[in-house]
């Protein structure tokens, strides 16, 4: 018989309390604060195939991304020439680094590319992972804060739409969805660890 979770309602004293714990993740914090300085004081642009290789690299080790050739995936964020696209926010941009060509094979990196892009711009892209779809599914079904198909979470727009509807839902506007990212990883890792 399958255990039933139990999760407090989003409100904001439970993504307050999740960010005041947050701030005492000392690897997480220091570890995000290294990639900040990296993406958005040392290599700002994305120009430069040898300065996107190293943001690529330090973000592919920190989320164990799991990439296992970075420079192809570099290359194409090149010739993307992606600079625009990150002033003007663009959500598209998630979907256009995450296909990508790998000896000639597609591949899809992502979660990857919502990181990548919200090392840039944190409040503005938001990252997908494990832990907040699966929690994003959860409340879907429990409090049915709106209808998406699971699908839709890999597609960048359609994600973005889903965690503002989520905010507004709950009345949580007075956080930004980098605020809600870090709510919603660690309650999600607590409530749905993987099992390795």
């Amino acid at each position: 018989m399958k255990k039933q979770i139990e999760i407090i309602t989003p409100c904001k004293e439970e993504v307050q309390r999740y960010l005041d714990k947050w701030d005492n993740l000392g690897n997480y914090v220091i570890q995000e604060e290294a990639l900040d300085k990296l993406y958005r004081e040392t290599y700002p642009k994305n120009n430069e195939i040898h300065e996107i290789i190293i943001k690529a690299s330090a973000l592919n080790d920190f989320y164990s991304t799991n990439i296992f050739s970075i420079y192809p995936v570099a290359k194409h964020i090149l010739d993307l020439n992606i600079d625009e696209s990150l002033k003007e926010s663009d959500p598209n941009l998630v979907n256009e680094i995450a296909h990508v060509k790998i000896k000639d094979k597609d591949k899809n990196f992502y979660s990857f590319a919502t990181k990548y892009c919200s090392r840039h711009k944190p409040k503005d892209y938001p990252i997908y992972d494990y832990f907040v779809d699966k929690l994003l599914r959860y409340f879907k079904d429990r409090d049915h804060f709106t209808t998406f198909k699971n699908e839709d979470l890999k597609d960048y727009c359609k994600y973005k739409e889903i965690l503002i509807t989520f905010r507004l839902f709950y009345n949580l506007t007075e956080f930004d969805l980098k605020q809600i990212d870090k709510y919603l990883w660690q309650l999600g890792k607590e409530k749905f660890p993987r099992k390795y």
